[in-house]
């Protein structure tokens, strides 16, 4: 088989091309915009480029048998570079992909997409209410590629909550905290409560919804099969550093607050920060998912707990020094 990957130098991306060259039946391609990154070393054949080069893109598609698109933009002060990246972009690989006779195509959206829940989980039926630039441009990404799929084209949509594991950089803020002896919680530690899931288990979601025949679109939540709270990470992170952490309550005005600061102060140096203003208000919200359709229909199962998926993240952080 002959897989397409985008995004395979980031986070996620990385994760899921180890696991497809593990395969050893899969040859694997990548988009690389500069920096191989994790990709570093990993028998895959390098295409240079990006989104944008449509002419790369119906050279490197040519012969492809799936598509595993998880490059996007996660952070940007204005819509249009949300619209760009995460909505022109992956329509236009669709449409490519349709062209050139790729049998399916795999994309990472998210729960941003749908929005938070309130005392119930959401589901892939779940009316889709986001509350941020990211989640709204993930949210208009998946109708776009239904318009375009109407004949029928198999395209699986996989909704990810928070990620976690090994070479994440933007949860990772928080065992830094931690390793320090602080731990912020965000609200009482008992509530909101969120879907947390470990890198290992979205890759293992993400191979198994590629290997799910279908026609058309199918959406599919890949999370944890439990449900967090801040105590209950408090608690796995304490264990894996094994030291007692003092934790810090943060109300949700005070969480806005810092998102807002934090905004002003990286334009003074001409940046765009990860916490920003509309990661602060997605954080004093509730964000659980179900992964019911995913066990009935893939066969999935979380198979990392929260406590060995911690340690095994801050054993990661702590082996490459990054704490």
């Amino acid at each position: 088989m002959k897989a397409f990957v985008t995004g395979g130098t980031g986070f996620i991306g990385s994760h899921l091309v180890d696991r497809l060259l593990q395969q050893g039946d899969t040859e694997v391609s990548c988009l690389v915009r500069g920096n191989e990154k994790w990709l570093k070393g990993r028998k895959y054949n390098q295409i240079k480029g990006d989104l944008q080069d449509l002419d790369v893109l119906k050279h490197a598609l040519k012969g492809v048998d799936i598509i595993f698109h998880n490059a996007a933009l996660v952070k940007a002060p204005n819509w249009q570079q949300f619209e760009v990246a995460n909505v022109d972009a992956a329509e236009n690989l669709v449409r490519i992909a349709q062209k050139v006779g790729v049998s399916k195509v795999v994309i990472l959206s998210s729960q941003a997409a749908a929005g938070p829940s309130s005392g119930i989980p959401v589901s892939e039926d779940s009316p889709m209410k986001p509350v941020s630039m990211y989640g709204e441009s993930k949210k208009l990404m998946e109708e776009r590629i239904e318009k375009i799929c109407k004949d029928g084209y198999p395209v699986t949509i996989v909704r990810p909550p928070a990620v976690y594991g090994p070479r994440e950089e933007n949860i990772f803020s928080f065992f830094k905290s931690a390793s320090k002896g602080l731990c912020p919680i965000v609200g009482n530690g008992k509530s909101p409560k969120i879907s947390l899931t470990h890198v290992h288990d979205l890759v293992s979601g993400i191979i198994l919804a590629a290997n799910y025949p279908h026609e058309g679109i199918e959406k599919f939540y890949i999370s944890s099969e439990e449900t967090y709270n801040w105590n209950q990470i408090k608690d796995a992170t304490s264990f894996a550093l094994g030291r007692k952490l003092l934790p810090l309550k943060i109300n949700a005005n005070l969480v806005k607050k810092a998102g807002v600061l934090s905004e002003t102060v990286s334009s003074l140096f001409g940046s765009y920060p990860i916490f920003n203003k509309e990661k602060a208000i997605e954080m004093t919200l509730e964000w659980t998912c179900s992964v019911d359709k995913a066990k009935k229909l893939l066969g999935y199962r979380q198979t990392v707990s929260l406590e060995h998926g911690i340690l095994d993240t801050i054993r990661w952080y702590q082996k490459h020094h990054w704490i």
